[in-house]
């Protein structure tokens, strides 16, 4: 995803005026956070400690993030800068490829997404063990935030196409939407009844329980015949039934978001260990069985966001735990690597995959291997990293 960082680094603001002293020892960056865009003053930097001193020049509240090479894992935010509201971030960033971005209103995909580099040697892990697993708490909710974010607004422009009757475009959404709430699917069921109500399957739901969620949408984007429906023709949903089911997703969506956003939540460091491990075994379980998505068939795309998830939270302590266990570390890179190239030879989350039903036995049995190799070291992540 990160095939042309040269590309990506001239979409700065060309009223941006390059900062010399910042690309070389990371101090004195500073961030215009607009409506639409995410100025730095610099593209690169040295490694080390990096200062980001954001202003908000919007009418909201905003965010900035220094997103790692993929994207998605936040290696620093800083949040709740508000209008006219000047906040620094300090980071201490590795050398590598990373990413800059704002959100104003601190909901969405965020705007003004640029490649950042960091340069140089690599540098030791600062402070002791206790604040290192601290940083990658605070690092880790700052994530689940962001997922949940885009989840609300990507939501509601799902519910928009569904109720407008726009099928089409809602058929198309339905599994690039959920990716989100895939990446983080541990800590909605942590939440008691809202993963039920969000997420169950047909089959999960209990005699004269309601079913709710994303997956009663489903059957009725993706209607089954009559011979995958119990021998009964299926009979789509009223106008009415569709917004009772939409407001539901809506409200629980809703309630996710303000769960993860107060003031007292937080993650402990063997919870993130064991979310990576828990979105394999959703794999193993669910994804490469077909059995989660059943009547649209997009079951890869839920195996590439959780793949995803697992893949933050194992980076998000990835350093802690290789100064316990060197060789696990090995181990777990390179076979994260094979899993996520096996994937890729069926497609994207941007381009699309192939559906279950179209894939053979023998290449379910080479996925459902290749998650299986990696899941049994990942098994030990926690023992590893709170022994």
């Amino acid at each position: 995803m990160f095939a042309a960082p040269l590309a990506a680094a001239t979409l700065l603001l060309s009223g941006c005026v390059a900062n010399t002293t910042a690309a070389e020892d990371g101090s004195g960056l500073t961030v215009s956070s607009t409506a639409s865009d995410c100025a730095v003053s610099a593209n690169t930097a040295a490694s080390g400690t990096l200062s980001f001193s954001v202003s908000n020049a919007t009418d909201e509240v905003s965010e900035f993030y220094l997103l790692a090479e993929d994207g998605l894992r936040i290696v620093g935010e800083v949040e709740n800068v508000g209008p006219g509201v000047t906040r620094t971030l300090v980071v201490r960033a590795q050398p590598g490829n990373y990413f800059t971005v704002c959100k104003p209103g601190m909901v969405g995909d965020g705007v003004g997404k640029t490649a950042f580099t960091v340069t140089g040697a690599a540098v030791a892990l600062e402070g002791n063990e206790q604040e290192q697993i601290d940083a990658a708490a605070t690092n880790y909710v700052a994530y689940i935030k962001d997922q949940v974010g885009q989840l609300v607004t990507g939501t509601q422009t799902f519910l928009d196409a569904y109720l407008a009757g726009d099928d089409e475009t809602a058929r198309a959404l339905y599994p690039t939407t959920r990716a989100s709430y895939e990446r983080i699917e541990p800590v909605a069921e942590s939440f008691g009844d809202l993963d039920p109500e969000i997420d169950f399957r047909e089959a999960d739901v209990a005699e004269g329980d309601e079913w709710t969620g994303w997956h009663r949408i489903e059957k009725d984007l993706f209607p089954p015949a009559a011979a995958d429906n119990g021998g009964a023709e299926y009979v789509a949903l009223t106008s009415d039934e569709r917004t009772y089911y939409a407001d539901k997703l809506t409200a629980n969506t809703q309630e996710l978001y303000d769960a993860v956003h107060d003031a007292d939540y937080s993650v402990t460091i063997d919870s993130i260990s064991n979310g990576a491990i828990g979105l394999l075994e959703e794999v193993a379980s669910g994804k490469i069985t077909g059995e989660e998505e059943i009547w649209s068939h997009t079951d890869l795309w839920d195996f590439q966001a959780n793949l995803e998830g697992a893949r933050v939270a194992y980076e998000g302590v990835r350093d802690i735990v290789k100064e316990k266990d060197a060789d696990l570390v090995s181990t777990l890179d390179t076979r994260f690597d094979s899993l996520e190239k096996q994937l890729a030879t069926y497609g994207t989350l941007d381009t699309g995959f192939t559906y279950y039903n179209e894939l053979s036995t023998a290449q379910v049995k080479d996925l459902a291997d290749g998650v299986n190799a990696l899941s049994e070291p990942l098994s030990t992540l926690t023992a590893v990293l709170v022994g």
